[in-house]
C-alpha cells in the first residue's frame, strides 16, 4: 500500500531545502525579506508543488526535472494567501496556526511581501541555466501556463468573482465556475507542468489535466466543509467564516451530506484519468484520496 505520508515528508524535505536556497541568494536580510520567509516557509502542505513532482513522475520523470517549477508554484501559492488575508480581502487574522503577515508585520510590507514573492516565481522559472534553446522553450511554455493559471484569467479572476458574490446566492453552476478559477486554476496547471517539463505525451498531459481538474474542485467542496465543521486547532485558522460572510458555500447550496457526496464523485471520476497509468502514478492516486479525507 502507498504510504503517502512518507511520501510527502520526503518531497517537503527536498522542497524547503530548495525553497531556502532560493531566498537565500534573493536579497540582502531585511524586513521584507524576514515577511517573505515568513509567509512561505510556514509550514503547509506543499500541495501544488508536491503534485507537480508527482506528475512528472507518474510519466517518468524526476523531482529534479521540475524543481524550480515546484518552487515558483509555491511562491505563487503563498503570495495568494498573503493577500487573501488582508483586511481588503478576508480580513484573517491567523493562517497555519499563526498570525498573517500583516499581523506579524503591517499591511504594506504584507503587501510588499506578496509582491516580491510573485515576482520571485518567474524570476525562477525564467533562469535558464543551462542555455539549450531546447530547454528555454519549453521553460517559456511553463511561464506562459503559470502566468495564465495565476492571472486575470485564472485565480485572480476567481478571487474577484468570490469577493463581488459576497452577500448574493450563487447557483451551483456559478460556484463550479469561480472555484475553478480561484482555487482550481493554480491546482491544474501545477499537475500540467509536471508533465510540459518531461516531455510527456499530450494524450498524457489531458489526462493529468482531468486528474487536476476534479481534484481541485474537490479540495474546495472540502475546504467548504471543513469551514463548517473543521477543527479551528488542527485548521490553523478560524472556522464558520464562510457563513459570517454571507459566501455561497457548496454545503449552504447543497447541504453538508451532499457536498461530501459531490466531492467522492469529483475523486472518482479523477482516479478514472488515471485508470491507463501504471504504479508511478499511485502517488497522484493516494493524493486524490487524501483530499477528502484530511482534516485541514
Amino acid at each position: 500500500m502507498f504510504d503517502l505520508h512518507t511520501y510527502f515528508v520526503e518531497k517537503i524535505k527536498h522542497i524547503n531545502a530548495a525553497l531556502e536556497s532560493i531566498l537565500k541568494t534573493s536579497g540582502h536580510p531585511d524586513r521584507l525579506l524576514e515577511a517573505m520567509i515568513y509567509s512561505l516557509m510556514a509550514g503547509g502542505k506543499r500541495f501544488r508543488p508536491v503534485l507537480c513532482i508527482a506528475a512528472a513522475e507518474a510519466v517518468g520523470g524526476d523531482l529534479k526535472d521540475v524543481m524550480p517549477a515546484a518552487c515558483a508554484l509555491e511562491m505563487v501559492h503563498a503570495y495568494s494567501l498573503i493577500h487573501d488575508d488582508l483586511p481588503a480581502m478576508d480580513d484573517d487574522d491567523l493562517r497555519r496556526g499563526q498570525p498573517t503577515c500583516h499581523k506579524a508585520f503591517d499591511e504594506a510590507t504584507a503587501i510588499l511581501a506578496g509582491d516580491a514573492l510573485l515576482t520571485l516565481a518567474f524570476q525562477t522559472l525564467s533562469a535558464i541555466a543551462d542555455g539549450n534553446d531546447q530547454q528555454a522553450v519549453k521553460w517559456l511554455r511553463v511561464i506562459q501556463l503559470i502566468s495564465h493559471a495565476a492571472g486575470y484569467c485564472g485565480m485572480i479572476q476567481g478571487q474577484m468573482q468570490d469577493i463581488g458574490s459576497e452577500g448574493s446566492r450563487l447557483t451551483l453552476n456559478e460556484l463550479k465556475s469561480m472555484h475553478r478559477l480561484k482555487t482550481g486554476a493554480l491546482i491544474e496547471v501545477s499537475a500540467r507542468c509536471g508533465a510540459e517539463l518531461v516531455d510527456a505525451d499530450s494524450d498524457k498531459i489531458q489526462l493529468l489535466g482531468s486528474y487536476a481538474r476534479h481534484i481541485g474542485l474537490a479540495f474546495q467542496v472540502t475546504d467548504d466543509i471543513l469551514n463548517v465543521e473543521g477543527d479551528p486547532d488542527i485548521m490553523g485558522k478560524a472556522v464558520g467564516t464562510d457563513n459570517l460572510r454571507q459566501k455561497s458555500t457548496y454545503p449552504s447550496l447543497l447541504g453538508l451530506e451532499e457536498s461530501r457526496t459531490f466531492a467522492t464523485e469529483l475523486i472518482d471520476n479523477a482516479l478514472q484519468a488515471l485508470v491507463s497509468f501504471d504504479q508511478k502514478a499511485d502517488s497522484l492516486r493516494a493524493i486524490a484520496k487524501y483530499i477528502i479525507d484530511r482534516e485541514k
